[in-house]
């Protein structure tokens, strides 16, 4: 969990954080990805068990057995209930897992973030930009958020260049604590929906 964002923080009305959350807990699809399931642990697992996947990602289970994964699954699955977070999976039809999408929802702010990764035979093929991308446009227009709030680790070259490259506003230095309670410092970034809405005019 990361303290301190988002770093913008303008209260939504009571209307739109129920609307919020209502569209969170009404969600079952993003894209291509469905609503992850607790029968999903063992195949998810197998996509966190990939070096390429976990090492930049602070917010997995730790330590991370098919039971922790199995856990976050549920966790979210509450969290959706409350109206404060998703998570969904790319699933290719035969029991692997190759994509995820963890959303986290702040309804006070009318914010969010997403964290995500893709198993490493669909990298470096332009697939994980245009993915996050939809998803963006997808938590604007579906979840009705006015700002997404993005972390990345120092080390993390190619989500900074990413989320630079698609107009994120770099807004400081944030610590961010694992699951198992080590920290990690991140980068922050954020964005608006009018300045989504003008980029990709």
């Amino acid at each position: 969990m990361t303290e301190g964002i988002p770093i913008t923080r303008h209260p939504a009305s009571p209307e739109q954080v129920e609307r919020i959350r209502s569209a969170v807990r009404g969600a079952e699809m993003l894209n291509d990805s469905r609503l992850a399931q607790p029968e999903d642990a063992e195949g998810l697992h197998a996509l966190f068990a990939e070096p390429k996947v976990n090492a930049p990602i602070y917010s997995l289970p730790r330590p991370l057995n098919v039971e922790n994964v199995r856990k976050f699954i549920e966790e979210h699955l509450a969290q959706r209930m409350r109206g404060e977070g998703l998570l969904f999976v790319r699933d290719a039809g035969d029991g692997r897992i190759m994509g995820y999408s963890d959303i986290q929802v702040w309804p006070e702010w009318a914010a969010g973030e997403i964290a995500g990764g893709l198993h490493p035979s669909l990298h470096s093929k332009g697939s994980g930009t245009q993915g996050a991308a939809q998803t963006f446009t997808w938590m604007f227009d579906v979840l009705h958020l006015d700002l997404i709030c993005e972390t990345a680790s120092l080390e993390n070259v190619i989500t900074q260049r990413m989320l630079d490259g698609m107009g994120f506003h770099r807004k400081g230095q944030v610590t961010s604590t694992r699951p198992d309670g080590s920290t990690r410092e991140s980068l922050v970034w954020e964005m608006t929906r009018p300045e989504w809405a003008q980029h990709n005019a």
